[in-house]
């Protein structure tokens, strides 16, 4: 089958669907697709991403568990 046949069936399937949960899944998978994670950071985790590389570039790079503890309130 080819790809717009494919498409063509999909938007049949698709708008037959009823439950709202699955249209929210679907909404979130497009908004996911769409969007950046980096565009999803906070200033503060972007400065920090920017800071650990800059370290990692001049060798100056810290233990696994050391970096997990700092960073937990992001889990």
């Amino acid at each position: 089958m080819d790809i717009q046949s494919e498409k063509l069936n999909f938007i049949r399937w698709f708008s037959g669907i009823t439950d709202q949960s699955v249209i929210k899944e679907f909404t979130t998978l497009k908004r996911e697709k769409e969007t950046d994670w980096w565009d999803t950071t906070s200033v503060e985790e972007r400065t920090e991403i920017e800071e650990g590389i800059a370290q990692a570039e001049r060798g100056e790079m810290k233990p696994h568990d050391l970096v997990m503890d700092k960073y937990k309130k992001w889990h």
